[in-house]
């Protein structure tokens, strides 16, 4: 039993090695970005962001005055 449980365990160690080594040789594949295209992309999402974030404002403040004004009209025609 003791030599079969060391044969499993070299086998599972070797199996970890081997999948750390095929990760690292697939990261050598990988295209990184540039710093100037990663500060150029982080630009773009947040200024994008903020136009939204600008839009969805503006529609909260129109929808809301528009229940405002549906309010008001309901009170005067209904007491």
């Amino acid at each position: 039993m003791a030599v079969s449980s060391k044969i499993t365990h070299l086998k599972v160690k070797k199996k970890k090695l081997n999948y750390f080594r095929d990760v690292q040789s697939e990261l050598k594949k990988v295209s990184w970005t540039t710093k100037t295209e990663l500060v150029a992309c982080t630009k773009i999402v947040l200024g994008t962001t903020f136009l939204f974030a600008i839009a969805i404002y503006i529609a909260d403040l129109v929808i809301k005055n528009a229940l405002h004004l549906v309010n008001l009209i309901a009170r005067i025609l209904f007491g």
